[in-house]
């Protein structure tokens, strides 16, 4: 039997929410005056600059929160902390647990989170490490469990943005691509080093590219290949004229199949994702943002696991395997408002999904 969804009705009382176009949704103020340094970490503000991202879907992530339990929240995908000011703002019963391994995001994090005090808690760590994160945080604030959890996967505006990242096809920059800039694997180590069918793979696995063959096969002829605008102009002439014609630039999926190769970032979901449900105390949620395919294929396996417990009985029949399921659930809206897509067409593939922790004791079995 199908579980009942949870569903997202209603707004927050007064005061427990701003609109989404109300000063704290906005993380670059105008006005705002750059100093010639930051003084979180003495980096640059070139680098830091207030990491100026406007958080996607910030009004539905304040909803998916306002209910759950009085305690700690963790932003996994801190970046430059948006959604973690919306939902400090939003409610004064919660602390945040922040997770970032990009250190100019979680330098600017900081400085944003400063005056929260003791109710922000940034870690530098990878999304994939976060059970060990918690295991030496919750000791520090006296908790067991969190009140739940939220990642908003990819890359930010900030990074695609910054010149010396090497994320993006529009900026002329190395093939770098690190979140992590202390790890040692570049953009530039995979295109000039994989073999041909591991560059067809990850183009094929990473970002469902079509042409995934000629690409490989063109990068090998035209190495090496050392910056953004010779890979761009490298993946451009392999595809087909018609092709590039229609349906965006022709480089987009290469450029965002190296970065999750480089940055590992589909073999760490399933397991943060995990660690997530598992540290989350009943009533507590799990919210997953992601903007592809092949995100959002392992969130949905990972929740529905899950949601049935891990069951292998027949669909549709009573549960006989014992499978005992762990969360519920919220029916939420899938994508940005239109509003939100015309203002920030940066979130238009974005997809939202949540579910919600069941009582060990209450968990029903053979349901699914």
């Amino acid at each position: 039997m199908h579980d009942p969804d949870v569903s997202l009705t209603g707004s927050l009382s007064a005061g427990k929410m701003a609109s989404s176009n109300s000063a704290r949704y906005r993380l670059a103020r105008s006005g705002e005056k750059s100093r010639r340094h930051s003084s979180a970490e003495g980096l640059p503000v070139s680098e830091t600059q207030e990491f100026r991202h406007a958080p996607v879907m910030a009004r539905e992530i304040v909803e998916t929160f306002a209910e759950v339990p009085a305690g700690h929240i963790v932003d996994a995908t801190l970046g430059g902390a948006g959604h973690s000011v919306a939902l400090l703002d939003a409610r004064d019963d919660i602390s945040i647990i922040g997770v970032d391994r990009d250190e100019v995001a979680l330098a600017a994090a900081r400085q944003r989170l400063g005056h929260f005090g003791g109710r922000a808690k940034p870690r530098h760590a990878s999304f994939g490490d976060l059970g060990a994160v918690l295991a030496g945080v919750l000791p520090e604030v006296g908790a067991t469990q969190v009140s739940g959890a939220l990642f908003d996967l990819g890359v930010s505006s900030p990074q695609l943005d910054g010149a010396e990242r090497g994320f993006s096809y529009r900026v002329e920059a190395p093939l770098d691509m690190r979140m992590d800039r202390s790890q040692t694997l570049t953009a530039a180590d995979v295109v000039n080093t994989y073999e041909r069918d591991e560059l067809a793979r990850i183009l094929r696995e990473h970002a469902d590219e079509r042409f995934a063959r000629r690409i490989a096969d063109a990068i090998i002829t035209a190495r090496p290949i050392t910056t953004t605008s010779q890979l761009t102009a490298t993946v451009t002439a392999a595809i087909p004229a018609a092709t590039r014609r229609r349906g965006g630039h022709p480089a987009k999926r290469t450029f965002q199949a190296l970065r999750i190769e480089v940055n590992t970032e589909l073999e760490q979901l399933p397991r943060a994702l995990e660690a997530a449900i598992d540290a989350t105390c009943e009533n507590g949620r799990v919210a997953v943002i992601s903007y592809h395919s092949g995100e959002d294929r392992i969130v949905k396996d990972v929740f529905r696991r899950a949601e049935t417990g891990g069951c292998t009985c027949r669909p549709g029949l009573p549960c006989g395997c014992g499978a005992t399921p762990r969360v519920k659930r919220v029916r939420v809206p899938r994508h940005p408002s239109h509003a939100e897509i015309q203002s920030n067409p940066r979130a238009r593939s974005a997809r939202f999904r949540v579910v919600e922790k069941l009582a060990a004791s209450t968990a029903s079995k053979g349901q699914r």
